[in-house]
This record gives C-alpha cells, sequence and structure tokens, in this order.
C-alpha cells in the first residue's frame, strides 16, 4: 500500500511540474525588450568610441607640447616625462573594450550577409583606424586575436609586430574601401556619413594615405605605392568631408568633458605651442586660446578677466610644477598665479558638445604636399599649392568647433601667403609643423606624424626628475602584464623593453 501511495506522489509531483513548465518560456520571454540589435546600432557604437578620450591630455598632448599640466599624481606624465600607468592605459582600455569589440562583432555578423556588405565594408575601415592607433601607441599589439575575446572568448591573444600590422591593415583599407558599392544597401541610419558611399570611400583611402606615409622612413618603396593608390582612389581634400565625430548631451567630448568638469583649472597651452603661433603671427591662437589674466585660483577665472588678444597670450613652460617659480605670475602681465596662463578655451573648441576630428582635409593636403615633395605621383598641384590648401582648410575648419573661432578669410589668406613664401628650401619643416597645428586636439596622430618626421623641433623637456628625454611609446597595460604575460613578454622580446623611449617600427 505504502508503495502504491509513493508512486502515486510521484505522478502528482510530475504533472505539477509538467504544469509549471506548461508555458514558462514565453512567460520569461520579454515582450518589450530588444532581442536582437540592427548591426547599424552596434557600427554607431564603435564610430562614437572612436572618438579620442580625455587621456589624450596626459600623454599624446603633452608629449608634442601643446597642453600640459603643473600637477603631479594622477595627472603625471608628458608634463614630467614620466610612466604613469594609469593613464598609459587610455587607448588600449578604449579601443580594445570598445572600437575593436564592436566592430568585430559587426564584422562577424555581416561577413556573410549579401544584403549588407557596405556595412560590413564600413566596419573594417573603422576597425583599421583602430589598430593604427593601438600600434601606433604600444607598438606590438594583439591584431589577429584582437578581437576574439568577444566572439570567441580568446582572453589571451598573441601579438603582432607592428610590420605585419600596418601590412595587413593597408590590405584591409585597400580591400574595403574598393569593395563599397552604392548600388547596394546604403547604411543612412550610420553617425558618420549617414551612409554616403563617397565619403566613406573618401575616408577610407585617407586613412590609406596615412598608413602609406607612416612608412616613409623605414620602407620606401610601400610607402610611394600605398600613397599613390590612395590618391587614385580619392581623399578627403574638402572640410565639406572631414571625419569627425559629432558630440552631443549624451554622447561628450572626451577632452571637453575633462576640461569641464574637475580638471577644468588643471591643463593649459603649453609655451612651445602660444609661443610658435604668436612668432608666426598666426590667427588661429585667436580662435584658440583664452587667458584669464590675475587668476589666482580656478573660481577667479571669470569673463571679466579674460583675454582672447594673442599678444596677451603666455603659454606654460613645460616641466612646471606646482608652487615652482617658472609658474609664478609674476613673470606674466597682470599678475596672478599658474591659473593666469593660457588655455584652451572651454566655451569653444572644448566644449562637451565640440566635435572630435578623425581625418581632415587640412592634414590629407599636407600629406599629399610632402608626397609631392618626396617625388610621388599625387596629381598635378605643387607642393605649396597642396601646402597652402592644407592651411587654408585647417583655419576654415576652426568654425565647425563654434561660431566664435572663425578665423576671418583675410587673415587666413595673408597667413597661408606668408607661410607659403618661405617654403622652398624648408618643405619638410614647413609642412610638418602646420600639421602640427592642424592636429591639434587630435593627439595620437599629432604624437604619429612628430616621431616620423621629427617636426615640429621640440626641445627636451627640462623636468628634472624626467625618466627619459622623449616619450616615443607608451607602456603596455599592469593588467595586460599580469593575465596575458606570456604573449607580453614576447611582444617584450622582439620589439624591445617596455619602456616610454623604445622606438616603433617606423620611428627613424
Amino acid at each position: 500500500m505504502k508503495k502504491i501511495y509513493n508512486i502515486c506522489l510521484i505522478a502528482l509531483s510530475l504533472v505539477i511540474i509538467s504544469s509549471c513548465d506548461n508555458g514558462f518560456d514565453e512567460l520569461n520571454t520579454s515582450k518589450t525588450g530588444a532581442t536582437s540589435l540592427d548591426p547599424i546600432l552596434v557600427l554607431n557604437n564603435a564610430i562614437v568610441s572612436s572618438s579620442i578620450s580625455g587621456g589624450t591630455l596626459t600623454y599624446e598632448l603633452g608629449i608634442v607640447q601643446q597642453v600640459i599640466s603643473s600637477n603631479t599624481g594622477v595627472l603625471e606624465g608628458a608634463n614630467f616625462n614620466k610612466d604613469n600607468s594609469n593613464n598609459t592605459v587610455s587607448n588600449w582600455q578604449n579601443y580594445y573594450r570598445n572600437v575593436i569589440k564592436y566592430t568585430t562583432d559587426v564584422i562577424d555578423r555581416t561577413s556573410d550577409d549579401a544584403a549588407r556588405t557596405n556595412l560590413y565594408n564600413m566596419a573594417r575601415i573603422l576597425q583599421a583606424n583602430a589598430y593604427i592607433v593601438l600600434t601606433d601607441t604600444y607598438g606590438n599589439v594583439p591584431y589577429e586575436e584582437g578581437g576574439k575575446g568577444y566572439t570567441e572568448q580568446n582572453f589571451f591573444p598573441a601579438y603582432q609586430n607592428q610590420q605585419a600590422i600596418y601590412s595587413s591593415v593597408i590590405t584591409e583599407l585597400k580591400e574595403a574601401t574598393a569593395a563599397l558599392d552604392a548600388a547596394k544597401k546604403v547604411e543612412t541610419g550610420d553617425v558618420l556619413y549617414s551612409g554616403s558611399i563617397d565619403k566613406w570611400k573618401k575616408f577610407g583611402y585617407s586613412l590609406l594615405l596615412r598608413a602609406g606615409m607612416r612608412l616613409s622612413q623605414v620602407d620606401a618603396a610601400t610607402s610611394k605605392s600605398t600613397v599613390e593608390a590612395a590618391f587614385a582612389g580619392g581623399v578627403i581634400l574638402s572640410n565639406a568631408d572631414n571625419a569627425y565625430i559629432r558630440h552631443d548631451a549624451n554622447y561628450v567630448n572626451g577632452i571637453g568633458n575633462t576640461l569641464n568638469g574637475t580638471e577644468a583649472a588643471n591643463f593649459y597651452l603649453a609655451e612651445p605651442f602660444v609661443t610658435a603661433l604668436k612668432t608666426n603671427n598666426d590667427p588661429r591662437l585667436t580662435a584658440i586660446a583664452i587667458r584669464f589674466v590675475g587668476a589666482t585660483s580656478g573660481p577667479a577665472q571669470v569673463a571679466g578677466v579674460a583675454t582672447k588678444d594673442p599678444a596677451n597670450q603666455f603659454g606654460m613652460p613645460m616641466g612646471s610644477t606646482d608652487g615652482a617659480a617658472d609658474i609664478s605670475g609674476a613673470a606674466l602681465p597682470g599678475g596672478g598665479s599658474r591659473y593666469a596662463y593660457s588655455q584652451v578655451d572651454r566655451t569653444r573648441l572644448v566644449k562637451r558638445t565640440s566635435p572630435l576630428f578623425l581625418v581632415t582635409a587640412a592634414q590629407n593636403n599636407l600629406l599629399l604636399a610632402e608626397a609631392k615633395f618626396k617625388g610621388m605621383s599625387v596629381g598635378a598641384a605643387t607642393t605649396a599649392e597642396y601646402f597652402s590648401a592644407g592651411i587654408k582648410a585647417h583655419m576654415d575648419q576652426m568654425a565647425t568647433f563654434d561660431a566664435g573661432s572663425t578665423v576671418p578669410a583675410a587673415d587666413r589668406d595673408t597667413y597661408a601667403a606668408a607661410m607659403t613664401a618661405t617654403l622652398a628650401g624648408n618643405e619638410l619643416a614647413q609642412i610638418n609643423y602646420e600639421y602640427w597645428v592642424a592636429s591639434f586636439l587630435n593627439g595620437p596622430e599629432a604624437w604619429s606624424n612628430w616621431r616620423r618626421t621629427g617636426f615640429p623641433a621640440l626641445a627636451v623637456n627640462p623636468f628634472p626628475g624626467r625618466v627619459v628625454d622623449f616619450i616615443t611609446r607608451l607602456t603596455y597595460p599592469p593588467s595586460e602584464i599580469l593575465v596575458n604575460k606570456e604573449n607580453v613578454d614576447a611582444a617584450i622580446a622582439a620589439q624591445g623593453a617596455d619602456k616610454l623611449d623604445t622606438k616603433l617600427w617606423w620611428d627613424k
């Protein structure tokens, strides 16, 4: 009897369980939540994440002596030519965790979708840009397995050397850009170019031009063939085609967010940058700079003491530290303290909603000026014509930041004519000086071109406690060394010591 009772109890339990399972999946499936995400939205995440983070203030913009801080502690970096692992990780984290992850996802989901080949190739182009930034920052980095942590759970990626990465990136840019086809589905939802195939092609070939010129000192033949292929494909030569990230209240400019937050009074225009613009009577200084005369604190930086007068702009000396004599306001007209040095105007160029330029007509014209000077086949324009066009394009570009940064056409033309008149015999120095200015606020690109060319000729940071004279790469993240040690050690053995002055493959 007891056995019969137990059997009945088990049977009843199975019926109850079966009843509970009935409709379980339907009950636990959201009726409103998204179950899949259109890959164009994932690409948009990658595009927005391609915007340079505020971390560039601590290293790249300081290395090229355009913006520095006199603060010690968490803001140490290029201001003192020291290794600060809290800040050297900025590009690694942003690009691998966001841009590489998102573009890898899009590539993985669209590679076999014949209807969305344009989206597939747009993702390849954007990913190529990310890998250029990463390898130019650290040297040897994960490439072939760089995005596999997300798609294949490969958390210990092998590293490739920079020469192999550049070879692959050049191939990717050539193939992906050529494959874009206006006859296929146009991805109008993309936030970079609204799906314009013509503009995406110009962006892809512009990155190819950049990659080709990066090899100019290490592989002249490949550099020449790559640059000529990019030019033949068609690059950005008009500001209307500039590749830039648009920001708003939800997706803010990283540099602007940093400079309009707790660090508002901690970063200043560097003395070499301000002095160079003043010496050349460059009208862009008025468009860029502001100084709060006599300010002795952050709260004292108010509109009533502000000046945009170029003659009254003074950059903070390199190597300055808080309280040191070399940043005493006694040396500045109007007195004050370190707070009275010139800054990037937070109400114009570095608002939270300011754009961030990735590739511009100004940069491309200047690269073509150098290419022409070196005998490459890049059209009928002369070196001087490309040079002048590059200067004018950047001055016109300033208005995109804010109407208050517009450079008057007459001032633009006067400056371009004066600089072009001194070009002969000084081509490489002049062209790459202007590239330095035209890349202002794009720290990774300004730094890479400076390392490639050696122009402008910057003096050693005089800070007595500096670790190196010039920073030529950033060190690997401590977390990567801890977790992926075997592959990091192999990269270091192939490349050289994990130090700030180890040179990259193309840096000759």
